[in-house]
């Protein structure tokens, strides 16, 4: 399977920090946090993964090069200077991913998650995992119930997943989001989806990456 890695955003939230670096490229651990997901996509048995870029996207290439000392091969999906949110970015990517369905992933989240358990050819459009509402979040996004996800808020989605390039069918190039064609595919039955209980945070503050820190180096 192929994989990408969504990091074209200018982390508002994370500012100042990331007006010098992008949000997916901020040290946890030691090593940025994009580092992390390579090593466990290599684990996964990934060999392609394409990062979408934009804002301050010169400094991907930069700090992971051709990936391969993860065993990867990396491409570069620029998006131009204004990110083209998710739909838009998976839109420029497909190129890139052929007919197959592909894995991705938030760059600005921290997981153990092990990507292998995830099918390789999702039974719908697509394959979502779910996690319990962290403290920040505690409405949550989707409901998860016996297999398929339903567009009613309970869980939080974990910014992982599986998508057949057929989700986009019919999107002209451009910025939009992907959660649409998602809520219009779980209506039709289309989404199915798994909740995983491990390490889960979604990097979205400076106070959260400092409380990251401390938790990865204890």
């Amino acid at each position: 399977m192929r994989a990408l890695i969504f990091a074209a955003g200018r982390g508002e939230r994370m500012r100042p920090l990331t007006d010098a670096t992008p949000k997916p490229l901020l040290s946890v651990g030691g090593k940025g946090l994009i580092e992390w997901h390579l090593q466990s996509l290599a684990r996964a048995g990934v060999r392609d993964v394409v990062i979408n870029t934009s804002h301050l996207a010169e400094q991907f290439p930069a700090a992971l090069g051709d990936g391969a000392r993860w065993g990867l091969h990396i491409t570069y999906s620029y998006e131009g200077p204004e990110p083209l949110e998710t739909g838009g970015g998976m839109l420029r990517a497909l190129p890139l991913f052929g007919d197959d369905p592909f894995l991705a992933v938030n760059g600005d989240i921290f997981t153990d998650f092990d990507f292998s358990t995830l099918p390789q050819i999702p039974s719908g459009l697509a394959h979502l995992v779910l996690v319990d509402n962290p403290k920040h979040h505690p409405r949550g996004d989707f409901a998860l119930e016996e297999g398929l996800i339903h567009d009613e808020p309970r869980l939080t989605f974990a910014g992982i997943g599986v998508y057949r390039p057929e989700l986009l069918n019919g999107q002209v190039p451009g910025k939009f989001s992907i959660v649409p064609l998602l809520r219009a595919a779980m209506r039709a039955g289309k989404v199915s989806g798994e909740q995983y209980g491990g390490v889960w945070n979604d990097v979205g503050t400076p106070q959260r990456l400092r409380e990251l820190n401390h938790l990865v180096a204890s």
